[in-house]
């Protein structure tokens, strides 16, 4: 079964079990891969509704700061269950030591060894780590590493 078929079989359980704040999430997110299908006319991927689940959950978590640092905990909570419903479709996350190992193999494989390279390598872990991992800290870890 396809992620897709998936997430819409999810939203038709949801429904029977009246979890309100599940079904307007992955409402949310049917939305979000209804709209990206229409705008560029193509069938999604699995690839595809990973990233637009990965672009959901960094909204996501860029509006539990803000609402944490203007202290509304009520909305910080919304948007941390929102978080939880849409990380169960992500794959298992790579550990510290994985992508440790993964970064050091890609920098040996691109012969990388200054700041200069860090596209390169970017560009060859990517598809490698995709929605199994933060870029952000990847990207983090590839300056500490080159620096």
């Amino acid at each position: 079964m396809t992620l897709k078929a998936q997430i819409s079989e999810d939203m038709k359980s949801a429904m029977r079990a009246k979890e309100g704040t599940r079904l307007g999430t992955i409402r949310l997110l049917l939305a979000a891969m209804k709209q990206r299908e229409v705008d560029e006319r193509i069938e999604l991927s699995d690839i595809d509704v990973i990233s637009i689940i990965e672009k959901m959950l960094k909204q996501r978590r860029d509006s539990i700061a803000a609402y944490e640092s203007a202290k509304r905990v009520d909305l910080a909570d919304v948007e941390k269950a929102e978080v939880l419903v849409l990380q169960a479709y992500l794959p298992k996350q790579l550990t510290e030591e994985e992508v440790a190992a993964l970064l050091e193999k890609v920098v040996a494989d691109t012969a990388a060894a200054s700041m200069k390279d860090m596209g390169k390598v970017m560009a060859a872990i990517k598809p490698l780590v995709a929605g199994k991992a933060d870029m952000g800290k990847i990207s983090g870890l590839i300056k500490a590493r080159l620096a």
